[in-house]
């Protein structure tokens, strides 16, 4: 895509967000460079990756850490998620060739602009409203209730006793909570669950895989694809009361999603789906065990529970910036010109503590009155269309251990515990006792 010739790459800030130290400092980074300007042009890179361009490493990008900047970029129809649409002819034909198995990913509900998006979003949309998703309160919480007694078997087995059993979190409870919910929506057989966990697994972090890597990350793409397609099939001859099923047999105003979209939308609710979720569950339960006062308010009120979840979001958001925009022309933002063509993110953890927007922002306070405001699903056109499962799934998640686990404590200390070198901010594992 085009870039403005002026833009020289050694001048800009480097983000490394594969270093320890920029996961370990990321919120003040963002802080200082808000307090400088709430956009900026700067480089980031990936760890020892290399200086080669690939997405939007290593090349200028336009960072936005202000909620209002934020807030107006991502409302702004002059920018674009495509970045095909922004490429010249010549452009497109220097593209590397985009292996056959990443293809269907190219023109998902995330990378395109209406109307292709409208038609996409509005084929699945019904089945995420706040009002449908509300109706798996009971069995969320049967599954909760379940990866529980699970762990407390499983640290009863080893000889632990109350209150010093211990499990780790995220791959005990985290994980499993969401990835079963998804599974079960979409009607992925029991069975096969644990190969689409692998295979889902593989594809969110086949952007991080290394040349020698990228064979075995091909190799399980095609199996996923080969599964998908025959579970496609089968669901064409026997739909069940499921959402692939809802998929394949969609059809309004004339639209239904070919085999490529329906293939981008199972990879984007599968992966993008359930990792949101099981960051926050893991994010929420980390904020309270660190913040001795707020999880002793939420123990004594627990209507503060849903307030909690959304404090979380604020706070330790799940995906810390947007996927790019795209300016579709020359557009003024924060006393910032970006040209025409040029990549820009919204760094979602950044605007949430503005000092702008949100009083003493730094603080993790569970009655906070407006932390509900938010941007941690994103806004616009192309806000998280599994924000209302996400949430309730947080809150489930939260009810639940409040109820069967009161003893709950950091299994090491909170200086051990480590986020992985990404845009999502996960954790790389949460050791608790109980």
């Amino acid at each position: 895509m085009s870039q403005p010739e002026a833009l020289v790459v050694d001048d800009l800030k480097r983000l490394d967000i594969g270093s320890a130290e920029f996961r370990r400092d990321a919120f003040e980074t963002y802080r200082e460079l808000n307090a400088e300007c709430p956009v900026h042009r700067v480089v980031i890179t990936n760890g020892d990756q290399g200086g080669e361009q690939q997405g939007f490493f290593n090349r200028p990008i336009i960072f936005v850490t202000g909620y209002d900047e934020a807030s107006a970029a991502l409302l702004d129809p002059r920018f674009s998620v495509d970045a095909f649409s922004m490429m010249t002819e010549e452009q497109l034909a220097q593209m590397p060739e985009t292996a056959e198995e990443f293809r269907p990913l190219r023109r998902s509900v995330l990378s395109v602009d209406p109307p292709d998006h409208t038609r996409l979003r509005k084929l699945v949309q019904k089945n995420f409203t706040a009002g449908e998703i509300e109706k798996l309160r009971p069995r969320i919480r049967e599954i909760a209730e379940a990866l529980v007694d699970e762990a407390i078997a499983a640290a009863e087995a080893r000889g632990e006793t109350a209150p010093n059993r211990t499990m780790e979190l995220i791959s005990q409870f985290s994980y499993p909570l969401p990835m079963t919910v998804i599974a079960e929506m979409l009607g992925v057989p029991e069975a096969d669950r644990d190969d689409v966990r692998r295979w889902s697994e593989n594809l969110l972090s086949s952007q991080r895989a290394t040349p020698d890597q990228q064979e075995d990350t091909l190799r399980n793409l095609r199996a996923f694809i080969d599964y998908l397609r025959t579970l496609f099939a089968a669901k064409r001859v026997e739909p069940g009361d499921d959402l692939i099923s809802a998929m394949v047999q969609a059809e309004e105003d004339g639209d239904k999603l070919d085999e490529d979209e329906l293939l981008s939308m199972v990879f984007i609710l599968i992966v993008a789906g359930h990792i949101t979720t099981v960051n926050l569950i893991a994010s929420t339960v980390f904020a309270l065990l660190t913040h001795p006062d707020q999880i002793a308010k939420l123990k004594a009120n627990r209507s503060l529970v849903k307030n909690t979840v959304e404090e979380t979001l604020r706070y330790w958001g799940p995906a810390e910036t947007t996927t790019a925009r795209f300016a579709k022309e020359e557009v003024e933002l924060g006393g910032v010109t970006i040209g025409r063509g040029e990549p820009l993110i919204a760094a979602l953890a950044a605007a949430d503590r503005d000092p702008d927007r949100f009083a003493n922002p730094e603080a993790f306070d569970i009655e906070r009155a407006d932390a509900n405001r938010h941007m941690a699903f994103g806004k616009g056109l192309h806000v998280c269309l599994g924000a209302p499962l996400a949430r309730l799934e947080g809150q489930v998640a939260l009810e639940v251990l409040l109820d069967r686990l009161p003893d709950l404590a950091l299994g090491v200390p909170a200086e051990e515990i480590t986020w992985q070198a990404s845009f999502l901010r996960s954790l790389t594992a949460l050791p608790v006792k109980f």
